[in-house]
Formats: C-alpha cells, sequence, structure tokens
C-alpha cells in the first residue's frame, strides 16, 4: 500500500522543552495506526504538529509524498485531513446543525447542496443522537454527544485522513464502546485512513494495525497490533498485565 502520511525525525519544542524527539512513522492509505502512551509523552503535540497548529524544529512530515510545509493549517481540510482535537473543541453557543457546518467552511466542494446534504444525512445514521438534538446548542449536549458531534464536523468534509486525538476520554464506557464502533465503521465503509491517539490502549489496538508507544518524546516501542498486544512490557504497562490470545487478532472488543 502506498503511504498517505510520512513522519521523519520529528523534532518540536515548547521553549527549551523538547517533546518531540525524533520521533518517525508512517500511516498507508486505508489503514489505522494507533499513538499510545502516557500523559505527557508526545501523542498530542505529534497530531497538532501534522495539522500545522505547531511548527516542528526540524524533521519533515508528507502527505501523499507533498510537504505539508507549504499548506496553511485551514488549507490541510482541503487536502482531505480532518482532525478532531482532544476535548471535542465544539463551539458551545451554536447547534449541533451549525457545528457540522462549520466542519466545511472554506470547503469549495462542500457548499450547503445535494453533497453537504448527503454528508450530513449519513452522519446522523453513524450518530442518531446527532439528528435528534440537530437544533440544540452544542454546549447543552452530555459529553458524550459532544464527542459524537466533534467526530461528526470532522468527518462532513469527507477527509481521507483523520487525526483522532483520545476520543474515548473522560467518556462512560458504554459510550466509548459506540465511539469506537463508529470508528471501525467509518473506515470499514469509507476507508478513511486514521491515526488514532488513545490513552486505551486494549481498545486502540483492538481497532489498528500497527501501533506505536510514546515515552517521554520519543518511540519506546512498535510493532503489529497483535504483536504489540501480546508484548509483555505493553501487557504490563498498559493492558494491566491481561492476557491476550494472539488468535483473537483484530478481534478484541
Amino acid at each position: 500500500m502506498a503511504a498517505v502520511l510520512q513522519v521523519e525525525t520529528l523534532f518540536v519544542s515548547y521553549g527549551a522543552v523538547e517533546a518531540l524527539k525524533g520521533i518517525s512513522l508512517e500511516l498507508d492509505e486505508g489503514d489505522i495506526v494507533a499513538v499510545l502512551g502516557s500523559n505527557g509523552a508526545g501523542k498530542t503535540t505529534l497530531l497538532k504538529s501534522i495539522s500545522r497548529l505547531l511548527v516542528p524544529r526540524s524533521g519533515s512530515i508528507r502527505l501523499r509524498g507533498a510537504d505539508i510545509n507549504k499548506f496553511a493549517p485551514y488549507q490541510l481540510i482541503q487536502q482531505g485531513i480532518a482532525h478532531v482535537p482532544e476535548g471535542r473543541k465544539v463551539f458551545a453557543t451554536l447547534t449541533v446543525e451549525e457545528n457540522l457546518r462549520m466542519g466545511v467552511f472554506g470547503v469549495r466542494t462542500m457548499a450547503p447542496g445535494k453533497e453537504y446534504k448527503k454528508t450530513r444525512e449519513w452522519i446522523f445514521r453513524l450518530f442518531p443522537r446527532l439528528l435528534e438534538r440537530r437544533k440544540q446548542l452544542a454546549g447543552t449536549l452530555s459529553g458524550g454527544e459532544q464527542q459524537m458531534l466533534a467526530i461528526g464536523r470532522g468527518l462532513i468534509s469527507k477527509p481521507s485522513l483523520m487525526l483522532l486525538d483520545e476520543p474515548s476520554l473522560g467518556l462512560a464506557p458504554v459510550i466509548a464502546q459506540e465511539i469506537f464502533r463508529v470508528i471501525r465503521q467509518i473506515h470499514q465503509e469509507e476507508k478513511v485512513s486514521i491515526l488514532l491517539v488513545e490513552q486505551n490502549a486494549r481498545k486502540a489496538l483492538g481497532l489498528a494495525r500497527y501501533g506505536y508507544i510514546l515515552e517521554t518524546g520519543k518511540i519506546a516501542i512498535q510493532g503489529e497490533a497483535c504483536d504489540l498486544r501480546n508484548d509483555e512490557r505493553v501487557k504490563a504497562a498498559y493492558l494491566g498485565g491481561a492476557k491476550v490470545n494472539i488468535s483473537a487478532c483484530g478481534s478484541m472488543s
């Protein structure tokens, strides 16, 4: 498969503090790759660098072979990238419908016409609660509903690459399960490439084909998701020491 995203030797600093220390990773077309790690490991910094919200000190980020440095952050949506940030970041004083429309702001091919309406209806099928609350202010939604809206807003532009930052953070287990089910559905039905940052290692490695584990800004472990789920270091640090049968790879719930 061809690579949709290539990150090479990426260094990112906050002043004198080095947050990423030579990160390199790759995501193929139509693939799901998980990035795991504890708080402060550099996961969110990585996604912000890819979406041009942060400027790396050195290294390169390529989208289908093209250096993304030539794009402003707002132009990346036109290149097929959608970033669903940590903490949802919905527009609290806008309705669900208005939040979705903001997701296509500046995308010439997605003016509020037939294509937009078709995509909006698809999102409402993915998340029926958003249809029920389409006229409701986003700030009055529950945390799970806001996460659904944040993902829906990312999907409305029909991206080919999604950057998902902690989609299950702070959610009740049953809602988190629903979010992961929809992520799998998006990948299977639309063939969207997904770079998934997540602290729930069990769920993330159940979705992904390949995984990277960050520790203090460096890649500590990487490999096929099945292998990581059976790696004693990963099980001890991120899976609670749980025994995982490698024959269950690809079907972990």
